[in-house]
């Protein structure tokens, strides 16, 4: 997964049903989104202009949503980098493992969702630039 690139990632169009008494928005397994979610959490209360993330996965997947609020991503693939806005609950970004990501300069009272292709597990995590910067090289 280390030869995958900023251009992998992926804004996705999330199912949505209008209604006059509110929307709702559906996301299915391998239907919505290329996976199957095995850990959902959120982002939330995060100050206004304050960062999060900063790290890449050797094996898991990710789709960010921007359910309340904005945020950018930046997306590295240790070549090139790249920022995704995200401040619609209708849009979601995918990024498949050995991206480096992080997410800054959410708007005040912003919530991310995020759902994973696997369960939390450290040893999944590259936390360090250097050692990511390492991994992409393959060595």
């Amino acid at each position: 997964m280390n030869n995958l690139t900023i251009y992998d990632c992926s804004i996705i169009e999330i199912e949505k049903h209008q209604h006059e008494k509110g929307n709702i928005s559906v996301i299915e397994n391998r239907k919505s989104i290329p996976f199957d979610v095995k850990r959902v959490f959120y982002l939330y209360d995060i100050p206004g202009g304050e960062d999060r993330g900063a790290h890449a996965h050797k094996e898991c997947h990710q789709f960010m949503v921007a359910v309340s609020g904005a945020f950018d991503i930046v997306l590295d693939d240790g070549k090139s980098k790249r920022i995704v806005t995200l401040n619609r609950p209708y849009f979601g970004l995918h990024i498949p493992p050995g991206i480096w990501a992080g997410e800054i300069g959410f708007s005040s009272g912003a919530v991310c969702l995020v759902l994973t292709s696997h369960p939390y597990d450290e040893g999944d995590y590259i936390r360090d630039y250097n050692q990511f910067f390492s991994y992409k090289k393959g060595k």
